[in-house]
């Protein structure tokens, strides 16, 4: 992974800096400040008495500077630091300074590259020795030239260095102060780039899990809505096609013409019916039953109709006090006993049978009730998972809602099938 380029050349920058904020300093200052010794040596030369012999050797010391500088600056990267070969580059350079400095007093601008570079070139014992070599050098040629005169030219040095002294410790400390801000700010920028990669990182990680929960998400849409269309095509065409069957077969055993007709009236009904049922369950609408009336009217009407098709009593009873619910809860509750009674007149055999809604404090619950022969519900296959058929299709509707449906029976002893939602209303 690649992180920020600006941020890893701040990085990179402010680590140097930190390291050497004098780089530009300590690599073109001596050339600088000797060129500036050169200059005005030359414009002072008359006033300071400079004859030709001191023409001669100031001349012949600042090339020598000039050369030992080149030998420096060409190899110094190569070199540890501070070593030995250092210290005495150092002390070589400045015993040309304090000589030429002598010979004129402005060249002390030479002199004074000591101050920035002892740290880099001397040891650590021998830094403030360094330092002070600088500053006799430049508190000489303030005092008016090496040597002092008199006992108050040498009471003026003594003070120049005393003054001299102290400037290049407050100095220091503040250099000192400047290069520990650029240390901060380094190590401030490198865990700025490390956390900027750490950031990268995790949206990049956030976007593949971003992309495979969009992948989950849809896998699971698709086979929830294949088991929603599995459960209403059993719950609606599937039943449709049961009533019409037994409504035809009633018909080819029919005594009389009249008798017929009515069992083909009740199957056209059925037909018509279930073919509304599938093309509202292919558009994820609520029930017919459900479109112009409330849950307890559907499930009476749902009671009714199935008695008189099976010929089985069958009774509705609502307690408690009915309210509206969520399109969802109703719907689930009138697919549950739908199913329930479709159970009940293929395998029941049932004399009597009542469905019973009750609206209690934060749940509804469902009870669908027959005498008929019952089963065995240890006995049955293993749930499949599956939600879409039979007493598995009735959990699972009710489990998508936060409810559950149990199931009591035994054999000759009748059936109870009990669904409890929760009661979330309408609005």
């Amino acid at each position: 992974m690649t992180t920020d380029p600006l941020l890893d050349r701040a990085a990179a920058d402010a680590a140097e800096a930190a390291e050497d904020p004098w780089r530009v300093v300590h690599r073109y200052g001596p050339y600088v400040l000797l060129a500036v010794g050169l200059v005005l040596a030359a414009a002072t030369g008359d006033v300071v008495g400079m004859d030709a012999t001191d023409w001669y050797l100031l001349g012949s010391l600042s090339a020598l500077a000039l050369v030992l500088q080149l030998w420096w600056g060409r190899g110094e990267s190569g070199r540890p630091k501070p070593s030995a070969v250092s210290a005495c580059f150092y002390w070589a350079r400045w015993a040309i300074a304090f000589w030429v400095t002598w010979i004129n007093p402005f060249f002390a601008f030479f002199g004074a590259v000591g101050y920035f570079d002892a740290d880099r070139l001397l040891p650590g014992r021998l830094q403030k020795a360094g330092i002070l070599g600088s500053v006799v050098i430049v508190a000489g040629a303030q005092g008016g030239g090496l040597p002092p005169h008199g006992a108050v030219g040498w009471a003026v040095f003594g003070g120049l260095i005393v003054a001299n002294m102290v400037f290049v410790i407050v100095t220091g400390h503040l250099q000192e102060k400047e290069q520990e801000r650029a240390r901060v700010q380094a190590r401030t920028i490198r865990e700025l780039a490390r956390t900027n990669e750490a950031l990268k990182a995790a949206i990049d990680e956030n976007a593949q899990l971003h992309a495979q929960l969009l992948l989950q998400a849809r896998e699971a849409g698709v086979a929830d809505e294949r088991r929603r269309l599995a459960a209403e095509i059993h719950d609606t065409i599937a039943q449709g096609l049961t009533g019409i069957i037994a409504q035809l077969q009633v018909v080819a055993s029919a005594p009389t013409l009249q008798v017929a007709r009515e069992h083909l009236d009740r199957a056209s009904d059925l037909a018509r019916h279930s073919l509304g049922e599938a093309r509202r369950s292919v558009h994820n609408l609520s029930p017919t039953a459900l479109a112009d009336a409330s849950l307890q009217e559907a499930l009476k009407k749902t009671v009714a109709d199935w008695s008189d098709r099976t010929g089985v009593r069958a009774d509705f009873t609502l307690t408690g006090h009915a309210e509206p619910l969520h399109d969802e809860i109703e719907a689930t509750l009138l697919r549950i006993t739908e199913e329930a009674l479709s159970n009940a007149a293929r395998h029941a055999h049932a004399t009597r049978l009542g469905v019973t809604l009750s609206f209690m404090a934060g749940e509804v619950t469902l009870d669908v009730r027959d005498d008929g022969r019952g089963f065995d519900p240890f006995a049955m296959p293993a749930r499949t998972g599956t939600g879409g058929f039979g007493l598995d299709g009735m959990r699972a509707r009710a489990e998508r809602l936060a409810g559950a449906v149990t199931v009591e029976s035994e054999p000759g002893g009748g059936t109870a099938i009990s669904a409890r939602v929760p009661l979330v209303r309408h609005d």
